[in-house]
């Protein structure tokens, strides 16, 4: 198996409720090394850069007001199956649907305030990581 990337995005939800170090304590204790870290506050138009796999879906625009109210925590993670590993210990998108243990049954209020985002393929992963980390975004 190789080492792959993926990204962790720890949303406004959780930052606001002082988080960000015991989400990134799991995520080392499951064997993630932090390759970078960047806090930002994301302007709307590019929360829907970054979002743009959802913009003809219902919840879309309040996502983007969401994501785009405060600072948000980008991660860049390397592990053996990062990409998949990830999607797991994170769990699913509804709280009340995920896994006991992950971070969304631990952390997550509702669907849209669900604490993390995290690459769904290493499709995905590519383009979020440079988003975040290859190119010049700053808001």
């Amino acid at each position: 198996m190789k080492s792959e990337q993926t990204l962790l995005l720890i949303k406004p939800d959780a930052v606001e409720r002082n988080l960000i170090g015991e989400i990134l304590s799991r995520v080392e204790k499951e064997r993630f090394q932090i390759v970078d870290l960047k806090m930002i506050q994301l302007k709307a138009e590019d929360a829907k850069r970054f979002y743009q796999v959802h913009q003809e879906k219902s919840f879309f625009k309040d996502l983007i007001d969401f994501v785009s109210n405060a600072s948000v925590v980008a991660a860049l993670l390397s592990k053996e199956n990062a990409v998949k590993d990830l999607r797991n210990f994170v769990g699913n998108t509804d709280p009340a649907k995920a896994e006991k243990g992950t971070i969304r049954s631990d952390f997550g209020l509702d669907v849209t305030r669900n604490s993390v985002h995290a690459s769904d393929s290493e499709e995905s992963a590519k383009f979020e990581i440079d988003f975040f980390f290859n190119k010049d975004l700053r808001a």
